[in-house]
């Protein structure tokens, strides 16, 4: 039997992601593309620049809130160290800035938008994550 919080939490969880782009779009004309908008915050300072860095202040301020509410959340189960994952997380980061924007970006903003090359950067996104899972699977032996 399926669990009433396997269906709300994902359905929640959603609807805040497209409320919270809604509100960015129609209240600063933005699209809500993450790598766009650190990118954009570190390499051109700009006079409208301030925008950016109160979103990003909010991310992390939500973050750590949630972290302080429910801290089991925030367990490693990958079992990889913090260092592997902060490396893993600039590699992201790279290849975010290649494919000129990240899957909040082309996924949930430019898809929406009916942006051809985002419905081609959310494809190409989603095959080679399962050909890299599969990957990783099968050197494995089977487990990530």
């Amino acid at each position: 039997m399926v669990d009433s919080t396997q269906i709300l939490s994902p359905l929640l969880g959603g609807g805040l992601i497209g409320i919270a782009v809604t509100v960015m779009l129609l209240f600063n004309g933005r699209v809500t593309g993450i790598s766009g908008i650190v990118a954009s915050s570190l390499a051109k300072p700009t006079n409208d620049g301030l925008w950016r860095w109160m979103f990003i202040g909010g991310l992390i301020t939500g973050g750590v809130l949630i972290q302080n509410v429910r801290p089991d959340l925030f367990t490693n189960a990958s079992g990889r160290s913090l260092a592997s994952v902060f490396i893993a997380g600039l590699l992201v980061g790279y290849g975010t800035v290649m494919g000129s924007g990240c899957t909040s970006g082309h996924g949930v903003c430019g898809v929406s938008r009916l942006s051809v090359r985002s419905v081609v950067a959310t494809l190409t996104f989603m095959v080679f994550g399962i050909l890299t899972v599969q990957a990783v699977l099968y050197l494995s032996g089977g487990t990530v």
